[in-house]
């Protein structure tokens, strides 16, 4: 029995394999599950922050690496921090990147997206899949996503709107901000602009 069992389990992991998600059709699923939760639910269209943030923490934050974009954004950097200091600048930089989305998010109401082919090889680690938002009345928007495959499956480690990487663009603030405060003063910084963003979002519920 436990021969037979092994067996199987040998016969299916391959299939388990040939079964994981594409990068493409990964980031499909989730915009769809998105904008239909955005046209349906209310509170989000009303700007409720709680339900947004929890929307962003659900279905999109499992499918990023914040540790990565987090280096890419430090760049030489990264390597002036300790490790503790590397998981305290991961953290604030995920918490800041959350707001950003979420904050995005609530802009969104009757929004198409369309993908464009997938142009990969099956041997690739890194893939973008790109993208236009389009809108009534408005020039369509490209959003690309640069992803990377993981032992956990694909991951976003950047994404590029119009073009503009939004990892990169923090790239030259935190330099500047490591140049003359050092990396606890980064860390510091990030850290003061969530409390505020906090405040603020507290102020607008009240």
């Amino acid at each position: 029995m436990k021969l037979l069992l092994s067996l199987v389990l040998v016969l299916l992991a391959p299939l388990a394999q040939a079964q994981e998600t594409a990068p493409d059709e990964l980031i499909k699923t989730i915009a769809q599950d998105v904008l239909t939760i955005l046209k349906q639910d209310k509170d989000i269209q009303a700007g409720n922050s709680k339900k947004i943030a929890n929307l962003v923490d659900s279905k999109i934050v499992p499918h990023f690496n914040f540790t990565r974009m987090t280096q890419l954004a430090m760049a030489r950097n990264w390597r002036q921090a300790s490790p503790d200091q590397q998981k305290a600048l991961t953290a604030e930089f995920r918490t800041l990147l959350v707001r950003t989305y979420s904050a995005a998010l609530t802009s969104y109401r009757d929004h198409v997206i369309e993908f464009k082919p997938l142009r990969s090889k099956p041997e690739d680690t890194e893939v973008t899949v790109k993208s236009e938002v389009k809108q009534s009345g408005t020039q369509p928007v490209a959003i690309d996503y640069q992803m990377e495959k993981t032992p956990t499956g694909w991951k976003v480690f950047d994404v590029k709107v119009g073009g503009v990487s939004l990892v990169t663009t923090y790239r030259e603030t935190f330099a500047s901000e490591v140049r003359d405060h050092g990396v606890d003063g980064l860390i510091k910084s990030l850290a003061t602009k969530n409390r505020e963003s906090d405040a603020t979002s507290g102020a607008a519920k009240t």
